[in-house]
């Protein structure tokens, strides 16, 4: 059983959202909700919600199948972030200047798979 979620236009960058899935990637499904619940950083929330609802589109899957579904079989096979769009703003500086402030968003998928279609282990 695999399923899949994918939240897009995140506000929050790829690099930070990167540090924050490469804690749960290969991890049991209920073992990354653990650690997202208690991590610091803040694209924790939206990646813990993102699993929580991958692990709900494989159950809904399950039902549909008629396969029995064992939450604790299930781990992220595959968790990536890919880069948004770019939201351009700009701040006045002085003597007429204007920065650029890049305000970056990202693309997260997380892939959950029961043990079994993992390879065994």
């Amino acid at each position: 059983m695999e399923a899949k979620a994918i939240a897009r236009h995140l506000r929050v960058t790829p690099m930070k959202a990167r540090r924050v899935v490469d804690l749960v990637r290969g991890k049991q499904a209920t073992e990354a909700l653990a650690i997202l619940k208690f991590a610091q950083q803040g694209a924790s929330e939206p990646v813990f919600k993102l699993v929580t609802s991958a692990v709900a589109n494989a159950r809904v899957k399950a039902d549909r199948e008629g396969v029995a579904f064992n939450e604790d079989a299930l781990y992220i096979t595959e968790a990536f972030v890919d880069e948004g769009p770019t939201m351009k703003r700009f701040q006045p500086r002085a003597q007429g200047r204007a920065f650029r402030i890049n305000k970056r968003t990202s693309h997260v998928t997380v892939v959950v798979a029961s043990k079994d279609e993992k390879g065994g282990n």
